[in-house]
């Protein structure tokens, strides 16, 4: 019980360090887009793989667009709150 306790710790105070940034997300979708689009050029495959590269595509940039006003949002708010404590 207590090596399971301790496994448990472990996992979460090292989880933080494999996690990936924002920036690192968008290098991954870009190259993703990338092979989806270079799919989409050869126009060799058949309509049920099609549309599901391209709802996966979709849900990519929604996922970006997400993270982007988040990324934002959290910015905005902090120059706010350094802006009132001048």
């Amino acid at each position: 019980m207590q090596t399971g306790i301790i496994a448990a710790l472990l996992l979460g105070l090292t989880a933080p360090a494999f996690a990936q940034s924002g920036a690192g997300k968008d290098v991954s979708d870009a190259a993703k887009d990338v092979g989806d689009s270079t799919k989409d050029a050869l126009h060799t495959d058949s309509g049920t793989t099609k549309a599901k590269r391209h709802v996966k595509r979709s849900a990519r940039k929604a996922k970006r667009d997400v993270r982007h006003t988040k990324e934002n949002v959290k910015a905005d708010a902090n120059k706010t709150k350094d802006d009132v404590k001048k």
